[in-house]
Protein backbone atom coordinates (compact mmCIF):
# COMPACT_ATOMS: atom_id res chain seq x y z
CA UNK A 1 0.00 0.00 0.00
CA UNK A 2 2.53 2.57 0.64
CA UNK A 3 3.81 2.33 -3.17
CA UNK A 4 0.94 3.07 -4.66
CA UNK A 5 0.48 5.69 -2.17
CA UNK A 6 3.49 7.25 -3.06
CA UNK A 7 2.88 7.10 -6.76
CA UNK A 8 0.84 9.18 -6.04
CA UNK A 9 2.91 12.30 -4.28
CA UNK A 10 4.27 15.20 -5.71
CA UNK A 11 7.95 15.64 -5.23
CA UNK A 12 8.27 19.24 -6.75
CA UNK A 13 10.26 19.92 -9.92
CA UNK A 14 10.20 16.64 -11.56
CA UNK A 15 12.67 15.95 -13.99
CA UNK A 16 11.32 17.93 -17.09
CA UNK A 17 12.06 21.40 -15.31
CA UNK A 18 15.70 20.40 -15.50
CA UNK A 19 18.18 20.62 -18.82
CA UNK A 20 20.38 17.53 -19.20
CA UNK A 21 24.61 17.82 -18.37
CA UNK A 22 27.22 17.05 -16.86
CA UNK A 23 27.50 13.30 -15.38
CA UNK A 24 24.76 11.67 -15.89
CA UNK A 25 22.81 14.71 -16.56
CA UNK A 26 23.40 16.55 -12.83
CA UNK A 27 26.34 18.92 -13.14
CA UNK A 28 24.44 21.51 -15.00
CA UNK A 29 21.25 20.94 -14.18
CA UNK A 30 19.44 17.52 -13.97
CA UNK A 31 16.77 15.87 -11.62
CA UNK A 32 17.87 16.55 -8.15
CA UNK A 33 19.54 13.86 -6.82
CA UNK A 34 19.00 12.40 -3.18
CA UNK A 35 20.54 9.48 -0.86
CA UNK A 36 18.22 7.60 1.37
CA UNK A 37 20.08 6.08 4.10
CA UNK A 38 17.88 2.85 5.78
CA UNK A 39 16.61 2.39 1.93
CA UNK A 40 16.20 -1.19 2.36
CA UNK A 41 12.62 -1.82 4.34
CA UNK A 42 10.24 0.70 5.79
CA UNK A 43 9.96 4.47 5.97
CA UNK A 44 13.31 4.74 3.65
CA UNK A 45 11.71 2.64 1.31
CA UNK A 46 8.67 4.08 1.23
CA UNK A 47 10.62 7.74 1.08
CA UNK A 48 12.66 6.27 -1.76
CA UNK A 49 9.36 5.24 -3.57
CA UNK A 50 7.97 8.80 -2.96
CA UNK A 51 11.06 11.07 -4.24
CA UNK A 52 11.20 8.27 -7.24
CA UNK A 53 7.84 9.03 -8.50
CA UNK A 54 8.38 12.70 -8.23
CA UNK A 55 11.70 12.50 -10.63
CA UNK A 56 14.30 12.55 -8.48
CA UNK A 57 17.24 10.37 -9.12
CA UNK A 58 17.62 8.15 -5.49
CA UNK A 59 20.62 6.40 -3.95
CA UNK A 60 19.95 3.94 -1.77
CA UNK A 61 22.12 2.89 0.88
CA UNK A 62 21.74 0.45 3.37
CA UNK A 63 23.63 -2.87 5.04
CA UNK A 64 21.54 -5.47 3.29
CA UNK A 65 22.55 -5.61 -0.57
CA UNK A 66 19.30 -7.92 -1.55
CA UNK A 67 16.58 -5.37 0.63
CA UNK A 68 18.29 -2.87 -1.91
CA UNK A 69 17.88 -4.37 -4.59
CA UNK A 70 13.81 -5.20 -3.69
CA UNK A 71 13.27 -1.71 -2.85
CA UNK A 72 14.90 -0.48 -6.65
CA UNK A 73 13.01 -3.32 -8.19
CA UNK A 74 9.71 -2.44 -6.62
CA UNK A 75 10.44 1.29 -7.30
CA UNK A 76 7.66 3.02 -9.10
CA UNK A 77 7.97 5.00 -12.44
CA UNK A 78 10.67 7.19 -12.41
CA UNK A 79 14.63 7.50 -12.96
CA UNK A 80 15.94 4.04 -11.79
CA UNK A 81 17.20 4.02 -8.25
CA UNK A 82 21.14 3.01 -7.47
CA UNK A 83 21.55 0.51 -4.89
CA UNK A 84 25.11 1.13 -3.15
CA UNK A 85 25.11 -1.31 -0.21
CA UNK A 86 27.01 0.73 3.00
CA UNK A 87 27.31 0.37 6.50
CA UNK A 88 26.64 3.95 8.03
CA UNK A 89 28.64 3.13 11.01
CA UNK A 90 31.76 2.60 9.41
CA UNK A 91 33.90 6.02 7.57
CA UNK A 92 35.19 4.29 4.87
CA UNK A 93 31.76 3.00 3.47
CA UNK A 94 29.97 6.32 4.29
CA UNK A 95 32.61 8.32 2.21
CA UNK A 96 32.89 5.48 -0.46
CA UNK A 97 29.01 6.07 -0.96
CA UNK A 98 29.09 10.08 -1.08
CA UNK A 99 31.94 9.32 -3.50
CA UNK A 100 29.98 6.84 -5.96
CA UNK A 101 27.11 9.72 -5.62
CA UNK A 102 29.22 12.36 -7.41
CA UNK A 103 30.89 10.14 -9.66
CA UNK A 104 27.53 8.98 -11.03
CA UNK A 105 25.58 12.05 -10.67
CA UNK A 106 27.47 15.20 -10.05
CA UNK A 107 26.06 16.54 -7.14
CA UNK A 108 23.43 16.42 -4.12
CA UNK A 109 20.85 17.43 -3.66
CA UNK A 110 18.97 15.91 -0.58
CA UNK A 111 20.17 13.05 2.36
CA UNK A 112 17.29 11.79 4.31
CA UNK A 113 19.32 10.57 7.61
CA UNK A 114 17.09 7.42 8.04
CA UNK A 115 18.53 4.01 9.10
CA UNK A 116 18.28 3.34 12.58
CA UNK A 117 17.93 0.68 15.42
CA UNK A 118 15.53 0.58 18.43
CA UNK A 119 18.15 -1.70 20.30
CA UNK A 120 16.75 -4.67 22.75
CA UNK A 121 13.65 -3.42 25.09
CA UNK A 122 15.11 -4.33 28.23
CA UNK A 123 14.78 -2.57 31.81
CA UNK A 124 18.01 0.15 32.22
CA UNK A 125 19.90 -2.05 34.15
CA UNK A 126 19.79 -5.30 32.21
CA UNK A 127 20.95 -3.43 28.87
CA UNK A 128 24.70 -4.32 27.96
CA UNK A 129 27.58 -2.00 27.16
CA UNK A 130 27.54 -4.17 23.22
CA UNK A 131 24.03 -3.55 22.60
CA UNK A 132 23.94 0.47 24.31
CA UNK A 133 26.80 1.10 21.65
CA UNK A 134 24.77 -0.78 18.26
CA UNK A 135 22.67 2.00 19.01
CA UNK A 136 24.27 4.59 19.50
CA UNK A 137 26.77 3.72 16.63
CA UNK A 138 23.97 3.53 14.53
CA UNK A 139 21.58 6.60 15.48
CA UNK A 140 23.66 9.00 16.58
CA UNK A 141 27.39 7.99 14.81
CA UNK A 142 25.92 6.81 11.47
CA UNK A 143 23.49 10.07 11.13
CA UNK A 144 26.48 12.35 11.76
CA UNK A 145 29.09 10.42 9.50
CA UNK A 146 25.98 10.52 6.75
CA UNK A 147 25.52 13.99 7.40
CA UNK A 148 29.25 15.10 7.48
CA UNK A 149 29.65 12.94 3.78
CA UNK A 150 26.65 15.52 2.45
CA UNK A 151 27.64 18.55 3.86
CA UNK A 152 31.19 18.16 2.63
CA UNK A 153 29.51 17.49 -0.74
CA UNK A 154 27.09 20.50 -0.61
CA UNK A 155 29.48 22.90 0.27
CA UNK A 156 31.88 22.28 -2.58
CA UNK A 157 29.59 21.72 -4.74
CA UNK A 158 28.46 24.29 -7.75
CA UNK A 159 25.55 25.37 -7.33
CA UNK A 160 26.23 25.33 -3.78
CA UNK A 161 23.95 23.76 -0.75
CA UNK A 162 21.38 21.23 -0.80
CA UNK A 163 19.09 20.06 2.27
CA UNK A 164 19.43 17.37 5.13
CA UNK A 165 16.60 15.93 6.98
CA UNK A 166 17.03 13.98 9.91
CA UNK A 167 14.65 11.16 10.77
CA UNK A 168 13.91 11.76 14.55
CA UNK A 169 11.11 10.24 16.86
CA UNK A 170 8.41 11.41 19.21
CA UNK A 171 11.08 9.74 21.60
CA UNK A 172 13.23 12.94 20.89
CA UNK A 173 10.10 14.25 23.00
CA UNK A 174 9.22 11.42 25.21
CA UNK A 175 10.26 8.31 26.08
CA UNK A 176 8.76 4.54 26.31
CA UNK A 177 9.74 2.84 28.92
CA UNK A 178 12.98 0.41 28.27
CA UNK A 179 14.13 2.91 25.65
CA UNK A 180 17.35 4.58 27.02
CA UNK A 181 19.47 4.36 24.22
CA UNK A 182 16.92 4.92 21.45
CA UNK A 183 15.64 7.08 23.27
CA UNK A 184 19.11 8.88 23.97
CA UNK A 185 20.12 8.97 20.35
CA UNK A 186 17.01 10.83 19.25
CA UNK A 187 17.23 13.48 21.66
CA UNK A 188 20.84 13.86 20.64
CA UNK A 189 19.82 13.65 17.14
CA UNK A 190 17.57 17.15 17.68
CA UNK A 191 21.41 18.30 18.70
CA UNK A 192 22.65 17.12 15.64
CA UNK A 193 20.12 19.13 13.48
CA UNK A 194 20.67 21.99 14.87
CA UNK A 195 24.17 22.49 15.11
CA UNK A 196 23.69 20.96 10.85
CA UNK A 197 21.10 24.24 10.42
CA UNK A 198 23.21 26.99 12.03
CA UNK A 199 26.76 25.54 10.58
CA UNK A 200 24.97 25.29 6.69
CA UNK A 201 23.81 28.86 6.44
CA UNK A 202 26.68 29.83 4.95
CA UNK A 203 26.76 27.47 2.12
CA UNK A 204 22.98 27.00 1.64
CA UNK A 205 22.56 24.02 3.25
CA UNK A 206 19.20 23.79 4.96
CA UNK A 207 18.39 20.86 7.79
CA UNK A 208 15.55 19.54 9.17
CA UNK A 209 14.30 17.08 11.39
CA UNK A 210 11.00 14.87 11.13
CA UNK A 211 9.68 13.45 14.53
CA UNK A 212 7.82 10.23 13.57
CA UNK A 213 4.97 8.04 15.78
CA UNK A 214 3.83 4.74 15.01
CA UNK A 215 4.56 4.61 11.18
CA UNK A 216 3.35 0.40 10.00
CA UNK A 217 7.01 -0.77 9.44
CA UNK A 218 8.34 -3.75 9.81
CA UNK A 219 10.48 -2.72 12.90
CA UNK A 220 6.98 -1.55 14.66
CA UNK A 221 5.43 -4.94 14.84
CA UNK A 222 4.85 -5.35 18.05
CA UNK A 223 2.53 -1.92 18.13
CA UNK A 224 -0.37 -3.44 16.86
CA UNK A 225 -0.31 -6.32 19.15
CA UNK A 226 0.92 -5.23 22.69
CA UNK A 227 3.66 -2.39 23.84
CA UNK A 228 4.57 -1.65 27.38
CA UNK A 229 2.87 1.97 28.73
CA UNK A 230 4.06 4.01 30.80
CA UNK A 231 1.78 2.83 33.47
CA UNK A 232 3.29 -0.76 33.18
CA UNK A 233 0.24 -2.24 31.12
CA UNK A 234 0.76 -3.59 27.79
CA UNK A 235 -1.30 -2.35 25.23
CA UNK A 236 -1.46 -2.17 21.32
CA UNK A 237 -1.32 1.24 19.41
CA UNK A 238 -2.76 2.94 16.54
CA UNK A 239 -0.37 3.09 13.48
CA UNK A 240 -0.35 4.55 10.45
CA UNK A 241 1.07 4.48 6.98
CA UNK A 242 4.78 5.01 6.28
CA UNK A 243 3.76 6.53 2.84
CA UNK A 244 1.94 9.18 4.78
CA UNK A 245 5.42 9.81 6.32
CA UNK A 246 7.01 9.51 3.23
CA UNK A 247 4.53 12.68 1.86
CA UNK A 248 6.03 14.80 4.36
CA UNK A 249 9.13 14.31 3.80
CA UNK A 250 8.59 15.33 0.09
CA UNK A 251 7.44 18.46 1.22
CA UNK A 252 10.08 18.99 3.45
CA UNK A 253 12.60 18.33 0.21
CA UNK A 254 10.70 20.26 -2.42
CA UNK A 255 10.53 23.89 -0.95
CA UNK A 256 13.26 26.30 -2.24
CA UNK A 257 16.54 26.23 -0.05
CA UNK A 258 15.34 30.14 1.34
CA UNK A 259 12.67 28.12 3.47
CA UNK A 260 12.79 25.15 5.70
CA UNK A 261 10.75 23.09 7.72
CA UNK A 262 13.01 22.82 11.01
CA UNK A 263 10.96 20.23 13.01
CA UNK A 264 7.94 18.35 12.07
CA UNK A 265 5.87 15.60 13.86
CA UNK A 266 3.65 12.81 12.03
CA UNK A 267 2.07 10.46 13.92
CA UNK A 268 -1.00 8.34 14.34
CA UNK A 269 -3.53 10.37 15.36
CA UNK A 270 -4.54 8.14 18.26
CA UNK A 271 -1.49 6.86 19.55
CA UNK A 272 -0.59 7.70 23.30
CA UNK A 273 1.52 10.67 23.03
CA UNK A 274 -0.02 13.52 23.55
CA UNK A 275 -1.61 14.40 26.91
CA UNK A 276 -2.79 11.16 28.65
CA UNK A 277 -3.41 9.47 25.45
Amino acid sequence: MAQVQAQQTPAGPGPEAYEAGGPDGAAAGGPPVAVVTGAGSGIGRAVAHALTAGGWRVALAGRRAEALAETAATAPPGPPPLALPTDVTRPAEVDALFAAVRTRFGRLDLLFNNAGTFGPAVPLDELSADDWRTVVDTNLTGAFLCAQGAFRAMKAQDPQGGRIINNGSVSAHAPRPHSVAYTATKHAMTGLTKSLSLDGRPYRIACGQIDIGNAATEMTGRMRTGILQANGATAPEPVMDAADVARTVVHMAALPLEANVQFATVMATNMPYIGRG
